[in-house]
């Protein structure tokens, strides 16, 4: 008789998942002030609550599991795959880690955590040197590293959906807009008109596509 290895329960992974990527995190954000301090905590409170359904116990399985299982028949969704909630509702039934949600997620991740570490160095330069960052990530849109978190816990959310995550998703990107806002209103305090310039001519969340495959060097505010 062969023994199968738990579903969940594996609590040692959901730990040591969320210490790795809370770490990774806390490397690139550095977070100082109290507001930074809070708006960090709570993404490692999203972390964590992930990797706890993930590896641990299936609460959002176990809450919709009546709905799941007559709308759904045939699958057994107390199994690691049908974690992945996308590709079960949508039809995926072969390895749902080859799925498109899954594959998209792993863009969604790895952008954002690309996003987040290309944009520290140059937020640290800028700042030892008391100027404003305006190159690499900054010469496209002027809040990289929070757009690089919310990148990372949509891919998240596509990859492996919760009722738990999906509730704090909103909350925390509206904690990195309002943290956005402060620092603007701090920088415009710093730098004056040269902010003025370079907020107008680079947006804040969302960077202008054409102009962003159609620039050859690096834009830098006067």
């Amino acid at each position: 008789m062969v023994e199968q290895s738990p579903t969940y329960g594996l609590w040692g992974l959901a730990i040591i998942n969320s210490a790795v990527f809370i770490l990774f995190a806390f490397s690139f954000f550095k977070p100082r002030t109290g507001r930074e301090w809070r708006s960090f905590g709570a993404f490692s409170a999203f972390l964590v609550a992930l990797f706890a359904e993930m590896y641990g116990f299936p609460l959002t399985i176990y809450l919709l599991s009546g709905w799941l299982q007559s709308r759904y028949p045939g699958i057994d969704w107390f199994s690691h795959d049908a974690g992945h909630l996308s590709e079960m509702m949508f039809g995926w039934r072969l390895n749902p880690h080859f799925g498109p949600f899954h594959v998209l997620s792993f863009f969604l991740i790895g952008g954002g955590f690309m996003l987040i570490s290309t944009a520290w160095p140059v937020l640290y330069e800028a700042q030892r040197h008391n100027r404003l960052a305006t190159s690499g990530p900054y010469a496209s849109i002027r809040h990289p590293q929070y757009v690089g978190f919310v990148l990372v816990m949509a891919g998240f959310l596509v990859q492996w959906p919760t009722l738990l995550t999906l509730a704090m998703f909103p909350i925390l990107v509206g904690m990195y807009v309002r943290l956005s806002f402060i620092e603007e209103r701090e920088a415009r305090k710093e730098f004056g008109d040269a902010y003025d310039r370079y907020a107008a001519r680079v947006p804040a969340y969302f960077p202008h596509l054409a102009r962003l495959f159609g620039s050859g060097g690096e834009r830098r505010a006067p």
